[in-house]
């Protein structure tokens, strides 16, 4: 068939439509981009390195991710912690395509699953001082604190309540510990004055609480008295606040239990009151005399002296929470009465005469008692009964304080101490009465304590000596001087030069020989060295 050239006009506009129409339908077709001179116009997603898909605006990424965190968190009440960092790599094309929309936010959902670090599970902090324990519910909560409250409630009639914390802006809550039983009671009460038809107000109220307050303040009998626990709560300040923590961080129950209620040693100090014996102190500390001399380096042995306001220290069990307490108690109890004294100014302070001894009493007893843990902290009688009366211990003490004494050369070393020794040279005692010094001759010597000179010049095997009496009835002795620098007679003041160390008399070297006599007998001169 032979084509013309009006056959050619119409084949070729029938071309131009067919592609006139192809080009629409390409518009037209979902996820196709059109260019527009307005830069990237396709965005490539990718969400911690791995493509998500392409879009056109990274808004409809965003709102991708938005809508999928979301998707995730809905899906479970705890707190979701993932990894997640989106990227956008843009372009500026002609044409070209976007991926399905519901393909691109199931890629970035799966990624957001796959990133999860960890999950936050909701739990509740309980804080007291330096102690904090993570549970998993209020209802633990209160059951741990109410282990704490029970361990010192007999009776079980205090409960725990956990509620807001009013003075706190965040959601912080804290405690009440309450008498379940005075609050059933105040409830009851409370119903049966408004079932009531008509209840008590104005004068007739008020007179009838000032009638309550008569029979209040009437002496009251023993078994008038509500015997046991008044009042209770935490010493320290507790507070609980919500959170989300990994399931790893919150302590199982039983646990945080037996770690709150478990008592641990602490290092505290007991001040030796007067007239106190290590063995006293021991019963009353509830630690044996050894132990005690084991924590202390001031104490050689059990036997070792005491004195009033020396410090002590001991072990004290106490558990990690304090509960503080009130009691009302009776008891049929044996007491003594208060030591009497009477005051001798001529006197010093280490000497006592007892003129009167004591004898216990009996005696039947209501008393308010506060308590921290099982420590009693203060009480108070409130009603006392005698049975047989005390007799009161009278005893005479001095107040003049004793003199002191000092070591009488600066330096020296210790050369040979109080007691039993070998003999260091030939004609020595085998049981040395004082204390020795090692020093080079002509070191200086003063006096241990102020006194009056009443020896100063040979004597014997001591050599050169010097003895001093002091006020207190002591006397100090100074040996194996080279030169005395005092004569009998003089009054010498503590610290005063009285002589030159040496090496006379019975001696192996070059040394101070110093006692000190207390009734004419010798003693451990360094245990009443200051």
């Amino acid at each position: 068939m032979k084509i013309t050239k009006y056959g050619k006009s119409l084949k070729c506009t029938y071309i131009k439509w067919n592609l006139l129409i192809l080009f629409i339908c390409l518009l037209s077709m979902q996820g196709f981009v059109k260019l527009e001179s307005t830069g990237d116009n396709l965005f490539h997603i990718f969400i911690n390195g791995a493509r998500m898909g392409s879009v056109a605006r990274p808004e409809d990424a965003e709102k991708m991710l938005w809508d999928a965190r979301r998707e995730i968190a809905a899906s479970s009440e705890d707190l979701v912690l993932m990894d997640v960092e989106m990227t956008y790599v843009g372009e500026e094309i002609m044409y070209g395509y976007v991926d399905d929309p519901l393909e691109v936010y199931d890629n970035v959902l799966q990624a957001l699953r796959a990133g999860i670090r960890e999950t936050g599970v909701s739990s509740y902090t309980l804080k007291m001082d330096e102690y904090m324990v993570n549970l998993a519910s209020v209802e633990d909560m209160e059951q741990l604190l109410q282990a704490v409250v029970s361990k010192y409630d007999s009776e079980a009639k205090f409960g725990v309540d956990i509620v807001q914390d009013e003075n706190r802006l965040f959601s912080v809550l804290t405690v009440n510990v309450v008498d379940r039983q005075r609050q059933s009671r105040e409830q009851e009460e409370l119903r049966q004055q408004e079932e009531q038809p008509f209840p008590q107000a104005g004068i007739r109220a008020r007179m009838t609480e000032l009638f309550a307050l008569d029979e209040e303040k009437e002496d009251k009998d023993f078994g008038d008295y509500d015997l046991g626990i008044e009042s209770m709560n935490f010493a320290e300040k507790v507070e609980i606040v919500e959170s989300y923590l990994p399931q790893s961080q919150l302590q199982p129950l039983d646990e945080a239990i037996a770690e709150l209620t478990m008592e641990e040693e602490t290092v505290g100090t007991y001040e030796v009151q007067r007239g106190d014996t290590l063995s006293e102190i021991a019963i009353k500390v509830n630690i044996p005399m050894d132990d005690i001399v084991a924590m202390n380096d001031s104490l050689e042995t059990i036997n070792t002296t005491i004195r009033a306001g020396q410090e002590l220290i001991i072990t004290v069990p106490e558990p990690k929470v304090s509960v503080e307490r009130q009691e009302v108690n009776y008891y049929e109890e044996i007491y003594d009465a208060p030591v009497e004294y009477i005051d001798r100014d001529d006197w010093y302070t280490t000497q006592t005469h007892v003129i009167q001894q004591p004898h216990a009493g009996v005696r039947k007893v209501v008393a308010q008692e506060n308590y921290e843990n099982d420590k009693l902290t203060e009480r108070e009688i409130l009603k006392e009964e005698l049975v047989v009366e005390a007799v009161a211990k009278i005893v005479e003490r001095g107040t003049k304080v004793p003199p002191t004494y000092i070591k009488p050369i600066s330096g020296g070393r210790a050369s040979s101490g109080f007691g039993r020794r070998k003999a260091p040279t030939k004609g020595a005692s085998t049981y040395h009465k004082g204390q020795d010094w090692a020093t080079p001759v002509g070191t200086t010597v003063v006096a241990s304590c102020g006194g009056r000179v009443v020896k100063a010049g040979w004597g014997s095997g001591y050599g050169y000596v010097v003895y001093i009496d002091h006020e207190d009835g002591r006397q100090t002795r100074y040996a194996h001087l080279s030169k005395i620098l005092v004569k009998v007679g003089d009054y010498v003041k503590q610290g005063q030069r009285i002589a030159l160390s040496g090496n006379t008399g019975i001696s192996s070297g070059p040394h101070v020989h110093f006692e000190i006599l207390i009734g004419g007998k010798q003693v451990n001169p360094l245990k009443y060295l200051n």
